[in-house]
């Protein structure tokens, strides 16, 4: 299943699996000046090229190794000469077929293995100039694209919501923090975050802040509670009700527990 927006000369491109019709769960790649930002998922991959046929690609970045950023890169491969590009951590991982669990077989299926050339700082294309930042924190090896003149943050995994109530087990929140504060630090009053969820966000800074408070305040709860001898199954039921629905619809992946012990590490 395909969507298209287009907004200020970029094209969002929603991908999903169809189930009895409807989108199982959305995520962005993203198309400008010849640039394709991620390649959504395996189930995708044919929707992904038939939109792209005719259209002149020059180049492919992934932010990250996901299965649900990398999937479309075999096909892409197959079909167009435009090199792929991904973050030095993540081109070993993109090079073979990765572990997954049923929850991220059914929804994005196993990405094909394919081959990737290290970043450079800054991509070129004909009227922009994206530099890459390193922002770890949802995975190791994750980065953004920034395109100061427009205010362009393309945010990959970095941002998604401003509360999250669950992540992975391999998720920083401390590192999250970090990479908000360099995206903010580099980027111009206004920016405008082209999230891989769907979501384009116009007051991109107030988000990144208000994400970044969020955690905060949050790590100040949970340590506080932890202070007073509460373990964080009391800290979880205490600050959100108990364990999120997702932590058993993922196999115990994304859960508020895996919040909850990342937040506590921050220091505050």
């Amino acid at each position: 299943m395909v969507e298209i927006v287009e907004y200020e000369g970029v094209i969002q491109i929603k991908l999903s699996r169809e189930l009895d019709g409807k989108p199982l769960y959305w995520v962005a790649a993203y198309f400008v000046d010849g640039l394709l930002i991620d390649t959504g998922c395996d189930y995708t991959a044919a929707e992904l090229v038939a939109f792209l046929a005719g259209k002149k690609l020059d180049l492919v970045v992934n932010t990250h190794f996901h299965e649900d950023h990398v999937g479309g890169n075999a096909q892409i491969r197959k079909h167009f000469q435009a090199p792929i590009y991904a973050p030095p951590e993540s081109i070993p991982i993109i090079g073979q077929k990765p572990f997954l669990y049923p929850y991220q077989e059914m929804v994005w299926g196993y990405p094909a293995p394919s081959t990737a050339k290290p970043l450079p700082p800054f991509i070129r294309t004909g009227h922009h100039t994206f530099d890459i930042l390193a922002t770890p924190g949802h995975s190791a090896g994750h980065i953004v694209l920034l395109e100061k003149e427009r205010g362009w943050c393309f945010s990959g995994d970095i941002f998604a919501r401003e509360n999250p109530k669950f992540i992975r087990p391999e998720e920083d929140m401390g590192e999250t923090i970090r990479s908000l504060e360099k995206i903010l630090a580099a980027m111009p009053a206004q920016i405008t975050l082209f999230t891989s969820i769907g979501r384009i966000v116009e007051n991109g800074r107030e988000a990144l802040e208000a994400y970044i408070r969020y955690l905060q305040e949050l790590a100040a709860k949970a340590q506080g509670l932890h202070k007073q001898g509460r373990s964080v199954e009391e800290i979880i039921q205490d600050i959100f009700g108990g364990e999120h629905l997702f932590a058993q619809m993922t196999d115990g992946q994304y859960t508020t527990e895996n919040l909850i012990r990342s937040v506590l590490k921050i220091p505050v």
